[in-house]
């Protein structure tokens, strides 16, 4: 497929979601988001307010991260913590799943948990990505998420929070996306620091990239267009 610069820019959820964040913090991400047309700003839910006058009369999204980032609460708390940050104007949701059922391989109590939060999100006409953290997870219960996915169809799988001891790969992009449905799209996010890994993971499939580092990469990747005298990658 070939991609704009814009096109390109517009599959980044510009991240900030370190605990010590500030208010300036969050106001030098949104002005960053739309000086540079990113889809989403990516922030922890007690933001979201804030942002959302931030980008107030623009394009770019609010999205709040549910469970952040262990994904360790109850399927009621993920459900009334996402449906609060709707109400107070998100427009995605990034939900953690509880990785202490996945690794018990309690599949049904994974399915229950995604449906309600999905068909909050959906209630409300907002994307829900489900973030796997694959990083603690073995192949096979990497390939149980993406079945339960199947089933229930939240708008993404993601591959990572970026707090965890390990991040987006190639592999694991592929992995999920030969074994969802078309509909359900990919999201890798962790450790894409370079244009190099962001391109990476596009042509591996992924159709949105979480990262802090949004502006050096897509710098770079402008520069990169201008030295070749294109308008469109090729990936």
């Amino acid at each position: 497929m070939k991609y704009t610069l814009d096109d390109l820019c517009r599959m980044v959820d510009h991240t900030n979601l370190h605990a010590d964040a500030t208010e300036a913090d969050m106001v030098r991400l949104c002005d960053e988001a739309k000086r540079y047309h990113f889809r989403m700003v990516a922030i922890n839910q007690t933001q979201v307010a804030f942002c959302v006058a931030q980008l107030a009369g623009t394009d770019v999204h609010t999205g709040a991260a549910i469970a952040f980032p262990l994904g360790q609460t109850s399927i009621a708390a993920k459900v009334f913590e996402t449906r609060d940050a709707l109400a107070q104007g998100a427009n995605e949701i990034d939900y953690v799943v509880n990785l202490t059922q996945v690794r018990a391989h309690r599949w049904d109590y994974v399915a229950d948990e995604m449906r309600q939060i999905v068909g909050a999100c959906h209630e409300a006409g907002a994307p829900c990505k489900v973030i796997f953290e694959n990083c603690y997870l073995t192949q096979e219960e990497k390939l149980g998420l993406c079945r339960v996915a199947s089933e229930v169809r939240p708008d993404y799988v993601k591959t990572s929070t970026g707090f965890g001891t390990d991040g987006a790969t190639v592999e694991d992009v592929a992995l999920m996306r030969a074994n969802v449905p078309a509909e359900v799209q990919v999201k890798a996010a962790g450790g894409i620091r370079t244009a190099d890994q962001f391109l990476d993971m596009v042509r591996a499939g992924a159709t949105r990239i979480g990262c802090s580092k949004g502006i050096p990469i897509i710098d770079e990747i402008r520069r990169r267009m201008e030295e070749q005298g294109v308008t469109q990658l090729e990936l």
